[in-house]
């Protein structure tokens, strides 16, 4: 627990609240308070040079300027040290009558600064004591050196003398602190101030537990909140939140979140994004079979787990209530609302979660929590975070199925972050169709592709990146030829000619000359509305050029804008149709290179969409009622073969 706890003091009632939670920590484990203030004497040097113009004459010579500025410098120390001398002598009147060992200390800089350096590696600037008693000065970390660079005049005022800058600071104190205890706000609180200015700056860069006070509810009794998503991080604070409830008699509440309308605000959002490109190529409502299958269910095991990680954890404190509950919904916002409910006194959250990013200083949700919750908020920190220090529960002894070589390569493709729920899903349904009977079966490639086409829609195989890269590949060298064939020229800004003209070359003479556009000549793109293009992903790039063009052919339109693309997008929308003829055509060509779920990443969401030329079916769909199609597509006429397919498809 918390034995040397340092609290910043500025006479501010959240700075009283800080005290009054260290000093009933303190009283609790016998621990001792470094009540500290930090004065920044030099920052009152810039502005006393810029009101310098408007001294008077006889001031204004180069030997008096330096006397009047050495003068207000020793002023201005003394006087801010005086003050907060008076902050922390309310400090250790409070500590004295409750029997509470204290430090008192003075460091001289930028207040977050010098906090940070002080709580992190005891380095914060320990400053002489201008004209202090030598032994009240005594009692000050460092503070045993009392400056002498100060001499009165006969007239007992200050005498302005070449100071030793060695003498100004008499080192740091080396001390090692547990907790940072401080107040939400100071002094200048604004009304609509979330946190501090000093506390949000301190905050990012203090790697030991901080203790955020926002009201004078105490720690005795109370209700005690923590939040853990699986995280070494996350049990850190799981430990000292239960450390805190037994010392405290307190009871515990442990909750774990996860968001299941992240991944459907994001597809959907794709989808908006996408819509100019192939609008309606996918079945975006198979969405919601992926994410109760696999990805809600997926999170929900994770959170399952991470609560029965808590319980093992509480075993070893057996007199402390314990409950549990998984949220729904963005963690912070959910544990939020769980906040309003059970109204604790301290909410304990860890700096990091499961996904932090390297050098990243705090993570987001702690971060949204650190500033909205309306409570105290004691958050973890990193020092002695280790990732062994997760508990062991009985899931992570189970192992799983065996994988061909070839199976693991595949599956090692996923994206981090879905890779255990990937191949949980595939295990899962290995077991489902052998049994438990018997030695465990290997999940192989065709074991592998079973469970792909039953769990995933064909797009989500793409994304999951499971599969060959190859194909893909030598789609993406095809696309790129096709796409040379585009004409780029001109500006959406530029005027509308009244005759829409072309150039042509003589191929023998080389001479250009021009003529009046005609149907069959190329539609031209304007450089906008080609950057648009590149945004689609180079296997999807032909098809989507080749649907804005037709639109624009459909409507007289010989040149493509971005208004012209965006046209095209609400027109396929509120169509909600698929083309027949693209679809026939590009599932030829699919079947004949086998192009399937075969790409790393995002990109290949667009480029089996570009394979397929769909805009509403996926090509499974299709495939699987082929067989059942009674017209022989080889015997009978396009328009037949278009006239059963639409009728099979019903």
């Amino acid at each position: 627990m918390y034995r040397e706890i340092f609290v910043p003091v500025d006479n501010s009632q959240h700075s009283d609240w800080a005290v009054d939670r260290a000093i009933e920590m303190c009283r609790k484990t016998g621990g001792r308070i470094t009540g500290n203030h930090v004065y920044a004497a030099r920052l009152h040097d810039v502005r006393f040079r810029q009101l310098e113009t408007g001294l008077p004459a006889q001031f204004q010579t180069p030997e008096e300027i330096k006397k009047q500025r050495k003068i207000h410098d020793k002023l201005i120390e003394k006087g801010l040290q005086l003050i907060a001398d008076s902050f922390l002598d309310q400090l250790g009147k409070r500590c004295e009558s409750a029997g509470v060992p204290l430090t008192r200390q003075l460091l001289e800089g930028i207040n977050y600064e010098e906090i940070v350096n002080e709580v992190n590696r005891g380095a914060g600037r320990l400053p002489g004591l201008i004209g202090f008693d030598p032994n009240r000065a005594a009692g000050y970390d460092g503070g045993d050196k009392v400056r002498s660079d100060v001499k009165l005049g006969e007239n007992g005022r200050l005498v302005a003398e070449d100071e030793d800058a060695a003498a100004r600071l008499v080192g740091s104190s080396g001390r090692q602190y547990d907790l940072l205890a401080i107040g939400a706000h100071g002094l200048g609180r604004q009304q609509l101030s979330q946190l501090g200015g000093v506390v949000a700056r301190v905050l990012r860069d203090i790697e030991k537990d901080v203790l955020i006070v926002r009201d004078q509810q105490p720690l005795e009794g109370g209700r005690f909140l923590v939040c853990v998503d699986g995280s070494s991080y996350s049990y850190k604070a799981m430990k000292a939140a239960l450390e805190l409830a037994q010392k405290f008699g307190g009871s515990l509440f442990v909750c774990s979140a996860f968001d299941v309308e992240y991944h459907h605000v994001v597809f959907h959002n794709i989808k908006d994004v996408l819509s100019y490109q192939a609008s309606k190529v996918f079945k975006f409502e198979e969405q919601e079979e992926l994410h109760n299958n696999i990805i809600d269910k997926g999170l929900l095991k994770l959170c399952q787990a991470n609560l029965k990680r808590a319980e093992v954890m509480a075993q070893q404190y057996p007199d402390v209530p314990l409950k549990t509950q998984i949220l729904i919904g963005k963690p912070f916002q959910v544990i939020m609302q769980w906040v309003e409910e059970i109204k604790p006194s301290l909410l304990v959250i860890g700096r990091h979660g499961a996904h932090r990013v390297e050098n990243t200083e705090l993570g987001s949700q702690a971060e949204n929590l650190l500033r909205l919750a309306p409570c105290s908020v004691l958050l973890t920190g990193v020092v002695g975070v280790r990732p062994e220090d997760i508990p062991w529960i009985e899931e992570d002894g189970q192992a799983g199925l065996p994988w061909a070589p070839e199976a693991e390569v595949r599956i090692l493709r996923v994206p981090p972050f879905a890779q255990g729920i990937a191949r949980r899903a595939v295990e899962e349904y290995v077991l489902e169709k052998v049994g438990n009977a018997g030695p465990p079966p290997t999940v192989t490639n065709k074991w592998l592709d079973e469970a792909i086409q039953k769990l995933l829609p064909t797009h989500m195989q793409l994304i999951m990146g499971i599969g060959s890269a190859e194909e893909i590949a030598l789609a993406e060298v095809k696309a790129t030829e096709q796409m040379k064939a585009t004409k780029v020229q001109g500006h959406d800004a530029d005027p509308e000619p009244q005759v829409p003209e072309v150039e042509t070359k003589c191929p023998v003479t080389g001479a250009v000359s021009k003529r009046p556009r005609v149907a069959s000549d190329p539609i031209v793109w304007t450089e906008e509305g080609w950057q648009r293009l590149q945004l689609v992903p180079l296997i999807a790039r032909p098809l989507a050029r080749n649907t804005v063009e037709r639109f624009a052919r459909n409507h007289d339109i010989w040149r493509v804008t971005t208004h012209v693309m965006d046209d095209n997008k609400q027109a396929m929308i509120e169509a909600d149709e698929f083309d027949v003829d693209t679809m026939m055509a590009m599932f030829t060509e699919l079947r004949a290179k086998q192009i399937r779920g075969e790409a790393s990443s995002l990109q290949a969401f667009i480029e089996e969409a570009k394979a397929q030329g769909i805009t509403r079916c996926p090509i499974r769909d299709i495939e699987a009622k082929m067989d059942k199609c009674p017209v022989d597509m080889k015997t009978v006429t396009p328009e037949e073969a278009k006239r059963a397919v639409e009728k099979l498809l019903q």
